[in-house]
């Protein structure tokens, strides 16, 4: 692995540590990963971090979420979840309206247009993990 890493970064040096080799290898494949994901939503209109919210509402029972509870639930860390809600809502993926028993909390929940493109990328997102990491079970 060291060899074809270190080819792949056009490093000459040997790897200071097996950890570092093994931190550089871990950040390299999630870019891999993730730029084939990206290009797989692409003509959807979303981002992976959108589609990430977009399946963490669905996932939520019909329950709707605050920023605060869908930013603890997401895979990446997202330091404006308000901002990311507000480009799903333009969307009309996903509709927010303030909490009953409390206003100062806004919730936010998946519309059936959000719903139905999570249904659409449903299979091709299967069949891509699949094919990236089905090897490995």
């Amino acid at each position: 692995m060291s060899a074809k890493l270190q080819s792949l970064i056009k490093q000459s040096r040997p790897f200071g540590s097996l950890e570092q080799e093994a931190s550089l290898a871990i950040a390299r494949l999630a870019s891999e990963l993730g730029a084939e994901q990206a290009d797989l939503l692409r003509d959807s209109g979303i981002t992976a971090t959108q589609y990430n919210a977009l399946r963490i509402l669905r996932g939520s029972q019909d329950e709707p979420l605050s920023c605060g509870e869908v930013g603890e639930r997401m895979i990446t860390r997202e330091s404006d979840v308000t901002r990311l809600l507000d480009r799903l809502e333009k969307q009309g993926l996903v509709v927010r309206a303030r909490d009953e028993r409390d206003r100062r909390v806004v919730k936010a929940r998946i519309t059936e247009r959000g719903l139905a493109l999570l249904a659409k990328l449903d299979e091709p997102m299967s069949a891509l993990h699949h094919r990236q990491l089905g090897h490995l079970g």
